[in-house]
C-alpha cells in the first residue's frame, strides 16, 4: 500500500508539505491583515474583543487581535450630523435639490388652541463613541423621537403669534438645553450643537386669515412707530420753546427785580439827602422835575381845558 502511495506522489508529483506551507502562509497573511486598522482624523475607533467593550482609539495605524476576536467600530466625532424635522431635502439633480414636506410630523398644537406647521432642524455631534455604539439601540429614531418631544412641548406652552414672532430665538435656546439634557440621561453619547427654527406657517386652510392679521400687527406696528416719531420730532421743538420761554421770562424778573432796588436805593439816597437839607432837596427835585418836563419833546399844556387859569406850576409868590 504504501508503494502504491509513493508511486502515485511520483506519478501526480503530489507533495503534503507545499500544501502546509501554503495554508501557514494564507494564514499569516490572514492574521496580519486582520491584526491592523486605520482610522481616519475626524473618527475614534471603539474596539470589542469576543464583544465586550476594551478601549477607544484616536486616529492613526492601529494593531488589534486578528481573526475577528477584536472588532473595530469607527465612529465620526468631529462629523457635524444634521436632522430634519417638518421637510426632507431631496437631491433633484447633480446640483440642485429641493424640499419635500412631511406634514404629518410638523403639525403642532399652539398655547392658545391653533394649529401650526413648524419646520426645524438640529445639528449633532458625537461626543462618547461607546455610549453612541452600546447606550441606545435605536440610535436615530431616538433623536428624532426627543426632538420633537421638546419642540412639541415648547410650542405648546406659547400662543401662535409668539411662535411665529419674538419668541423663535427663545425656543431654539430652550430647546438645544432641554434635548442635551434628555439625550445626556438616555447616555446617547452625542451634543446637540445648533437647534434651528425654519418656516413656521399656519395650516394651508387658515394662511389667508393668518396673513391678514399678521399684516394688521405690521400696520398696528407701523403706526406706533409713526406716532413715536412724531412725539419725538414735536416734543423737543415744544420743550425748546418752552425752555425760551422760561428763560426770557426769568431774565424778564431778573430785570424788573434789579431796576426796582436800584430806584429803592436811588430812593434811599435822596431821602438820605432830604433828611440833611428838607428845603435844598426839595428845591433841587422841583428843578429837576420842571426840566425833566419842559426838556421833553412833547410841550406840557400850561393853561387849563377850560381857560380859566393858568396851571399852578409853582407858587410864584413864594
Amino acid at each position: 500500500m504504501a508503494d502504491e502511495v509513493k508511486k502515485a506522489k511520483k506519478k501526480h508529483g503530489f507533495n503534503p508539505a507545499i500544501i502546509i506551507w501554503i495554508l501557514v502562509i494564507i494564514f499569516a497573511i490572514a492574521a496580519v491583515g486582520s491584526s491592523f486598522y486605520v482610522v481616519d482624523e475626524t473618527e475614534q475607533a471603539v474596539i470589542t474583543r469576543l464583544g465586550r467593550y476594551t478601549t477607544t482609539t484616536g486616529s492613526g495605524l492601529h494593531m488589534k487581535m486578528p481573526f475577528g476576536i477584536d472588532k473595530a467600530y469607527r465612529v465620526p466625532v468631529k462629523v457635524v450630523q444634521t436632522e430634519q424635522f417638518g421637510f426632507k431635502t431631496v437631491k433633484a439633480g447633480r446640483n440642485s435639490e429641493y424640499k419635500n414636506n412631511i406634514s404629518n410630523e410638523s403639525t403642532m398644537l399652539t398655547g392658545d388652541l391653533n394649529i401650526v406647521d413648524v419646520e426645524w432642524i438640529i445639528q449633532y455631534r458625537i461626543v462618547d463613541p461607546k455610549q453612541w455604539l452600546f447606550g441606545v439601540q435605536e440610535r436615530k429614531q431616538t433623536i428624532r423621537d426627543i426632538s420633537r418631544s421638546v419642540i412639541n412641548t415648547l410650542v405648546g406652552d406659547r400662543a401662535i403669534l409668539d411662535v411665529m414672532g419674538k419668541e423663535r430665538s427663545a425656543i431654539e435656546v430652550l430647546a438645544l438645553d432641554m434635548m442635551n439634557e434628555n439625550f445626556k440621561q438616555l447616555g446617547l453619547g452625542i451634543s446637540v450643537i445648533a437647534v434651528k427654527l425654519q418656516n413656521i406657517v399656519p395650516p394651508s386652510g387658515v394662511q389667508d386669515a393668518y396673513e391678514d392679521v399678521n399684516k394688521a400687527i405690521q400696520d398696528m406696528n407701523r403706526f406706533i412707530n409713526e406716532g413715536k416719531e412724531a412725539y419725538n420730532a414735536e416734543i423737543p421743538k415744544a420743550q425748546g420753546e418752552a425752555d425760551k420761554q422760561i428763560q426770557i421770562a426769568q431774565g424778564y424778573a431778573a430785570e424788573r427785580v434789579n431796576k426796582a432796588k436800584g430806584d429803592v436805593a436811588r430812593f434811599n439816597a435822596v431821602y438820605d439827602e432830604y433828611k440833611k437839607a428838607p428845603a435844598v432837596t426839595k428845591e433841587r427835585i422841583y428843578l429837576e422835575t420842571m426840566e425833566e418836563i419842559f426838556g421833553s419833546e412833547t410841550k406840557p399844556d400850561l393853561i387849563d381845558n377850560n381857560l380859566e387859569n393858568v396851571l399852578p406850576i409853582k407858587n410864584l409868590k413864594n
